[in-house]
C-alpha cells in the first residue's frame, strides 16, 4: 500500500460560499469529501489539516507550525501533498527549501484558483494531478498547478493570465 499524507492549510481550494453575507471564505475543511469521489486502488491517503486560512492571512507563526508539521511527517518517509492559497504558495515553498536542506520524498505544494464545488474549479484537477505526480517524481519540493509540475525555485504565480508560470532566474526566497 503506498502512502501519501496530505496537509491542508486552507486557501482558495477550501473556500465555500457564505449564503447569509455572500462572501467566500475559509470556513471548513472539505477535502476529504472530494478524495472520497476519487478512485485510488493501492493508494492509502491521510489528512491532516493543520489551519484553513487564506494564504495572503498567513504569517510566519503559521508557516513555523506548518514546517513543523512537515518535519514530523517526514520521518514516516512518505510524500507529502500540502493544499495551499496560490497567493503566497512560492513564498511557503521558498521557505521550506531555506529550512529543509535535505528532502528524501517528493513534497508538492498545490491549490486553486476557483474554489472545489464551484462551477470551472481547476481544484479537483490539481489535487488529482498532485496525488499522482507526487508518486512519480524524485524527491524535492514542487509546486503542482494545471497539468504542470515546477521546481519550487522555478515558479511564480502570473496574476494576470491566472496560473504558474515558469520563473527565469530562480526565485529567491520571499517569506522568513
Amino acid at each position: 500500500m503506498n502512502v501519501i499524507y496530505i496537509v491542508t492549510t486552507g486557501g482558495t481550494i477550501e473556500k465555500t460560499y457564505s449564503e447569509t453575507d455572500g462572501s467566500v471564505l475559509n470556513a471548513q475543511n472539505k477535502l476529504e469529501r472530494y478524495l472520497a469521489k476519487l478512485r485510488r486502488p493501492g493508494i492509502e491517503t491521510y489528512v491532516v489539516p493543520v489551519m484553513n486560512k487564506d494564504s495572503l492571512e498567513m504569517d510566519g507563526e503559521d508557516r513555523r507550525l506548518l514546517l513543523g508539521i512537515v518535519k514530523g511527517l517526514l520521518a514516516e518517509s512518505a510524500p507529502l501533498v500540502i493544499t495551499h492559497g496560490t497567493d503566497t504558495m512560492v513564498g511557503t515553498a521558498m521557505y521550506f527549501k531555506q529550512t529543509l536542506p535535505e528532502v528524501h520524498v517528493p513534497i508538492i505544494l498545490t491549490g486553486a484558483m476557483t474554489p472545489l464545488g464551484f462551477e470551472n474549479s481547476d481544484g479537483l484537477q490539481n489535487l488529482t494531478e498532485s496525488l499522482f505526480a507526487v508518486r512519480l517524481i524524485p524527491a524535492g519540493l514542487y509546486i503542482v498547478m494545471h497539468g504542470r509540475v515546477f521546481p519550487v525555485d522555478r515558479v511564480r504565480k502570473d496574476h494576470k493570465l491566472a496560473q504558474f508560470v515558469w520563473a527565469d532566474p530562480p526565485a529567491s526566497p520571499q517569506i522568513q
